[in-house]
């Protein structure tokens, strides 16, 4: 069922809403000067404007930039597609690792850089706190604070995945050219980890988050954003640190995996037992006009089949724009049983649809485009599938990754195999149990996850790279990797704004 969260209703009553928005300039309604008093009102207004991100991305600064679909792009999982190689043709360069400075994904860079500035904003307003008196004000202010680093990791750290060598600041750029230096990818990572430490406090957050808090960032969520930031950096001093926390999660018995994987896509079945944190999606507010407001996402529209003729299966599918065409060895991989290929993949027939570029007959079905979710408005913009941004299943595979791959020990009892066996029993509806070994797990997570724009990112963390270079002319997909591809060039509008000054911004190794 759809939520309508607190924060998100604060921020509409406040109005913050600006037409631009970007790393450099970022408003509230009720804003502090430096060192100046917050409210508690002023603290709501900063933290719900840095939720409102969230809700940005497939219609990043007027870009069509899904984070889902920007990561799975680079993957073997799916093609560009859309009408042909120059339809968003910057998406077509970055499935074939030849992105340019000049073509680029600059809507995530924008939304994530205001992201960065919105948190902060929040957490500079918590620290000058008024009016927090008794031990339960106390305890409001650190949930507030808590969010609130939890957010700036979680933008920072697609900046980081993304661009890896990026300006980094926590406090106002106030005198031109509004930048600051630029810190190393290493750099990076440890100011994220020290955000997500601060986010996952004893005490400052739920384990999870219900009723009228539902959909606002609890202690789960921030242990799951430590386990993809540490396992990608693969840092091995707190791999010990990401398996305990994947085994505190599932003995707190708070999450269970939802028992129907088809019908857990389903509006009503948003914010499930399984929800760890979703970006809460309405079908409202977004216009072709303005990419910095409203709820809803274009990524349905973005990815559903060219003019679909018979939306016939669970959900009355409708027809879109034909990106994302998910390749047919995607579909070969799964057994015969599993649910997971049919609640992750549409398969329709030739005269079913118009076929656009790349065609491959399937498309992905976990965000696709359903009858009755844009009632309103700009209705390719607005529809009010949610991103399920952490799930419990990636608990459940994190730790068995953890204990086979790389070696760390059991905790409380709970085993590699136990964990693989539940994902694969609601999988299938039955027992369906196999070995847990490395290439097991790594299977099991692609089946999982497809559509959810983690293939790309776990390929190169495995260093398992070589998978990624391939000849597929009847697809027009011909591409060869190179280890500086794990990056993308820093924009050409950034270099060129910063140039001549002190924090002039080098561009990432193996781009001109």
């Amino acid at each position: 069922m759809k939520r309508y969260i607190n924060l998100l209703i604060i921020a509409v009553l406040a109005g913050f809403f600006s037409c631009s928005d970007d790393f450099l300039t970022n408003s509230t309604t009720e804003q502090q000067a430096a060192g100046e008093p917050a409210t508690e009102g002023a603290i709501l207004s900063n933290l719900a404007a840095a939720y409102q991100i969230l809700l940005f991305d497939s219609y990043a600064d007027n870009n069509y930039n899904s984070l889902v679909l920007m990561s799975d792009l680079r993957s073997d999982d799916i093609f560009k597609g859309g009408g042909d190689a120059g339809d968003q043709h910057q998406l077509y360069l970055l499935s074939l690792f030849t992105s340019t400075a000049q073509e680029n994904i600059n809507g995530l860079w924008n939304i994530y850089f205001a992201g960065l500035a919105r948190a902060n904003n929040v957490i500079t307003a918590c620290e000058n706190a008024v009016g927090f008196e008794t031990d339960a004000d106390v305890n409001r202010l650190n949930q507030y604070k808590a969010e609130a680093h939890f957010l700036r990791a979680y933008y920072t750290h697609w900046l980081w995945k993304f661009w890896g060598n990026i300006p980094y600041f926590e406090e106002p750029l106030t005198e031109p050219p509004y930048m600051t230096r630029q810190y190393t990818a290493d750099e990076v990572y440890a100011e994220i980890m020290q955000d997500i430490d601060v986010a996952t406090t004893d005490g400052w957050l739920p384990m999870s988050t219900r009723g009228a808090n539902t959909g606002r960032i609890n202690k789960a969520a921030a242990l799951m954003l430590k386990a993809r930031v540490v396992m990608y950096q693969k840092d091995e001093t707190r791999y010990a640190e990401v398996t305990a926390d994947m085994a505190e999660i599932i003995n707190s018995g708070e999450y269970t995996l939802f028992d129907d994987f088809v019908a857990m896509w389903l509006d009503e079945n948003e914010f499930c037992q399984e929800s760890i944190f979703e970006a809460n999606h309405l079908p409202e507010g977004k216009t072709w006009a303005n990419g910095w407001q409203g709820y809803g996402t274009n990524l349905p529209a973005f990815i559903s089949p060219n003019e679909l003729k018979a939306g016939n299966k669970t959900g009355d599918f409708k027809g879109g724009w034909g990106f994302g065409p998910v390749r047919q060895s995607t579909w070969d991989i799964y057994e015969v049983g599993d649910t997971r290929r049919e609640g992750s993949i549409n398969k329709w027939e030739p005269d079913q649809y118009i076929a656009r570029f790349q065609n491959t007959g399937l498309f992905m079905a976990k965000y696709a485009a359903r009858v009755g979710y844009n009632p309103q408005g700009d209705v390719d913009l607005n529809y009010c599938n949610n991103l399920r941004i952490f799930r419990y299943a990636e608990t459940l595979l994190n730790y068995a990754e953890m204990i086979v791959m790389h070696g760390q020990s059991e905790q409380q009892g709970i085993t590699a195999q136990s964990v693989l066996d539940q994902v694969r029993q609601r999988a299938f509806g039955s027992e369906s149990s196999i070995p847990a070994t490395a290439d097991n797990i790594k299977l099991e997570r692609r089946r999982e996850f497809v559509g959810e724009g983690m293939r790309f990112w776990d390929i190169v963390r495995w260093g398992d790279t070589a998978l990624l270079t391939e000849n597929i002319p009847e697809f027009n997909s011909v591409r060869t990797w190179n280890d500086y591809n794990k990056l993308l060039p820093i924009p050409q509008s950034e270099i060129d704004r910063t140039a001549g000054t002190e924090f002039a911004l080098e561009q990432n190794l193996g781009y001109n």
